[in-house]
């Protein structure tokens, strides 16, 4: 039997490649994933490791609010160091304070911001505790008020905003900082923290741009000749003050290290896993039809491996074997390509600025064996069915014409994915009255797929009928013969249809989800937003706007009202908030929150307003008390004064700019919404406010209009890069429409050569065997169309039950171009299957058994 294994295998090698070519891009894709993240994981833990190598112990406050990627730990009081430096084994003690500010180029613009820290912070000089070194110039220095403030940069920053020692610039802390540059620095020998950019002002400038004079972040501890940094911990702790932690060097490089592994890595590896899953998939529906069409096609060889002695296990066994090799094949190419593809990865990230001068990637046992384990598991899974209809042919079919597949449609399948539909269709639809409509959305989607899935064959004749019916018209007797042909096998058809169907239903899904979210945004603007510009920050990371803008602008008779719109970390009730800082009463102005009870002129420092379904879930009522917890260890008692029912802008709690400034470690504004006085025009306001604002930075200002586009174009970004990932998936699904095709012109080579003999063209053979893959594409692209589409209704549905907002869009455009992409992508599937068509001899093929 193995003989017989491997030789066939060796028969047929471009059809193994052909077969394994699905397999190789998902195991690449997952194998570069996991690579990826393995490498920058030890690029970080080795940069950190670095700089942190002259710090015995790190003291900080041990409380911690917020989420992963925006989490705020509170400050110590700075007469902690006097403390600290006589405690035994502690040889140096250096403050540490850290804010926010963004260094400005030579261009005028921002450097850095768009997720990744943009830090400003004090330097701590040559003390072995300092993980920046200077590579060029000197330490900044204490300057006359009326002169620039002295600041060290990042290298990284510097080669970026094209800054050079002695050269002028801003710090946005949000407010406009004048500064001179006096050095450029290094962190651990790289060029920067990652994408992160760093200006260090002299310890009296920071307090007095940040207002921390007597608090600090941390302090940054070096231990005495023979103290461990245990031992040093260990007393260290022993003096500390409740709400105090302390850390050794290599603790707070773990932490480092596993902040990032939660906030960026984790993220990072999650999503391109999730994407190699659904490659995977798609290549499983792929594998699987081309082994259903060749044990069909061989039906007559199992008949005789029955017929001279094989037991149906040794011809199940054959098939699985010839699925492992296939399997194991792909998962090793799949390896090197992944390994390639990662190399690909790591010197695109440097490029974007996170260079962590790492040599290489990480091939770690763990990537290998997963990588390929999943890989093979898939080929086998898939192969499965196929094998298991091998092993019954029965002896006699040798006797008979080799069958090449069956036009009957099983009658229990057809019922199963029936109730599938149904059941999965009921599911979506009823989520919004469960209490997680989102998770249950996702229960009945899964259940729809499937019942998709399995009603392919019932329903791919009478389809490709329909679809047929275009190039029948067109193409006159070549149209009427690729109709035939994709409606000869159903199962076949349905095979093929059904890879590219999933790939496309999860495109349509993200495109009509997007779709949504933006009409929501939209909607929300024009419903809730009674003002006429916004002023806004591309910095995401960054200080933001300055506070301070908003209340001069509302001081203008040009203006009715301005108010700033910030963000703050809490805990209420047990749980993390992300509440809206701004003026209540100025804010009820330019924004409808839909006021339940209580009113928001009403809601005064130590009251907020709080949204009704948060209310609600903890039978809260207007009037009544909660604690809040801030970052900085202190809770405060405050008073619901109203409750609102739009989320969409706010959020579930609405904070006084008084409340959150005591316990803010620095206050700054994501966006000011400006309502101009009647008679001014919004040309002459926005030059008015663009006025103002260029002594606060220059935020930019937008209209209504312009401010929803910049909106759905982060979203537009975001689709891009999922579209990227899912071209993958799209593309695996088309190769198994060009395999299958390729096995039917091996099927059909007789009957090809009788209608070549009988006066068709190479043209019309060219011609036929492309509209019969159209079809089938066009098949699987308008069930992943119409499957996408009724699953993004739901999700948005569900969204809009569990989260207090989504609007479903329905983008008509996008899905007409996804169906004509799909009848071109079905031509280029079908371009070496119809070359090869036509290729054939007239009488070799005539003579083809």
């Amino acid at each position: 039997m193995w003989n017989t294994i491997l030789k066939g295998l060796w028969s047929h090698k471009r059809r193994l490649l052909a077969t394994s070519s699905a397999v190789v891009i998902g195991v690449a894709f997952l194998a570069a994933a996991l690579s990826v993240g393995d490498t920058l994981t030890r690029g970080f833990d080795g940069l950190f490791g670095e700089a942190n190598a002259g710090t015995d112990v790190i003291v900080r406050n041990d409380t911690e609010i917020g989420f992963d990627d925006a989490a705020q730990r509170g400050r110590l009081p700075a007469r902690l160091a006097t403390d600290l430096a006589t405690l035994e084994g502690v040889a140096t003690v250096v403050p540490v304070i850290e804010g926010s500010g963004q260094i400005t180029g030579s261009d005028g613009e921002g450097i850095g911001g768009g997720g990744p820290p943009t830090t400003a912070t004090n330097w701590i000089g040559d003390s072995p505790v300092n993980p920046w070194s200077l590579a060029e110039g000197r330490a900044p220095r204490d300057v006359a008020a009326d002169e620039p403030y002295e600041v060290v940069i990042d290298r990284a920053s510097a080669e970026t905003g094209d800054l050079g020692i002695g050269d002028r610039s801003v710090v946005e802390i949000p407010g406009p900082v004048p500064v001179t540059v006096v050095g450029v620095a290094t962190f651990g020998g790289a060029d920067s923290l990652g994408p992160t950019t760093y200006a260090a002002f002299t310890t009296a400038s920071i307090e007095t741009l940040l207002d921390t004079s007597e608090e600090v972040s941390s302090f940054r501890l070096a231990a005495e000749e023979g103290v461990s940094q245990d031992e040093l911990r260990a007393t260290v702790a022993r003096a500390l003050p409740p709400g105090a932690e302390a850390l050794t060097g290599a603790e707070l490089t773990d932490d480092m290290v596993a902040g990032i592994e939660s906030d960026f890595l984790g993220l990072f590896r999650t999503i391109m896993v999730v994407f190699a899953a659904i490659a995977l998939i798609v290549a499983a529906f792929s594998i699987h039809n081309t082994f259903s069409i060749l044990i069909a096609q061989r039906t007559r060889e199992s008949a005789l491996l029955r017929a001279i002695g094989a037991s149906r296990r040794q011809v199940l066994a054959s098939v699985v074997a010839e699925a492992m090799v296939i399997g194991a094949v792909a998962s090793g190419i799949g390896l090197l390509a992944g390994f390639g593809l990662a190399r690909g990865f790591v010197a695109l990230l440097a490029s974007a600025g996170l260079d962590l001068n790492v040599q290489g990637v990480v091939v770690a046992p763990s990537t290998v064996m997963s990588a390929a384990a999943v890989g093979i598991v898939a080929t086998l899974v898939a192969s499965i069915l196929p094998a298991v209809r091998a092993s019954r042919v029965a002896p006699l079919a040798a006797l008979r014409e080799s069958a090449t597949g069956s036009a009957r449609v099983s009658l229990v399948r057809a019922g199963f994915a029936v109730v599938s539909i149904v059941a999965g269709s009921a599911v979506v639809a009823l989520a919004t009255s469960t209490d997680s409509a989102l998770v249950t959305a996702g229960v009945g989607a899964f259940l729809v797929l499937v019942g998709a899935v399995a009603i392919g064959p019932a329903v791919s004749s009478p389809a490709a009928w329909t679809i047929g019916s275009v190039p029948a018209l067109l193409r006159g007797q070549t149209g009427h013969l690729a109709r035939r042909n994709a409606m000869r096998d159903p199962r076949r058809t349905s095979g093929s249809a059904s890879a590219l169907m999933v790939g496309t239903a999860i495109v349509v899904l993200f495109t009509t989800f997007g779709a949504s979210i933006k009409a929501t945004i939209e909607q929300t603007v024009n419903q809730d937003f009674g003002g006429d510009l916004v002023v806004v920050t591309d910095n995401f990371g960054g200080p933001g706007i300055s506070a301070d803008l908003a209340g001069r602008l509302d001081d203008l008779p040009e203006i009715t009202t301005a108010v700033g719109f910030g963000e703050a970390l809490v805990v209420a009730d047990g749980v993390d908030l992300d509440p809206t800082v701004a003026d209540p009463a100025r804010l009820g102005r330019v924004l409808d929150l839909g006021v339940v009870d209580g009113s928001l002129a009403d809601v005064t420092p130590g009251r907020i307003a709080v949204s009704e379904s948060w209310a609600d879930d903890r039978a809260l009522a207007t009037g009544e008390a909660i604690d809040v917890s801030f970052a900085d260890g202190e809770t405060e008692s405050l008073t619901i004064g109203a409750t609102y029912a739009t989320t969409t802008n706010v959020g579930d709690m609405l904070l006084t700019p008084e409340d959150w400034a005591d316990h803010a470690a620095q206050v700054g504004d994501v966006v000011v919404l400006v309502d101009l006085a009647d008679g001014i025009s919004e040309e002459d306001g926005r030059a008015l406010v663009e006025q103002v604002g260029a002594d606060y930075g220059a935020p930019e200002v937008q209209t209504r209009s312009e401010y929803i586009d910049t909106v759905g174009s982060e979203v537009d970004q975001m689709l891009f890069f999922v579209y990227g990932m899912l071209a993958l998936a799209i593309l695996i699904a088309l190769m198994g429409i060009a395999n299958t095709l390729s096995l039917s012109i091996h099927e059909r080579t007789r009957e090809l050569g009788l209608l070549r003999a009988v006066g068709q063209t190479r043209a019309q053979v060219r011609s036929t065997v492309r509209w019969e893959s159209v079809i089938v594409a066009v098949f699987g692209t308008l069930g992943g169309v119409g499957v996408g589409t009724f699953l993004g209704w739901g999700l948005m549905r569900a969204l809009a039950e569990d989260e207090g907002f989504g609007v479903f869009a329905l983008p008509v455009t996008s899905l007409a171009i996804v169906v004509v992409l799909a009848a071109l992508a079905g031509v280029i599937a079908a371009w070496r299957p119809a070359r090869r068509a036509a290729r054939l001899d007239i009488l070799d093929a005539i003579a083809t058994d």
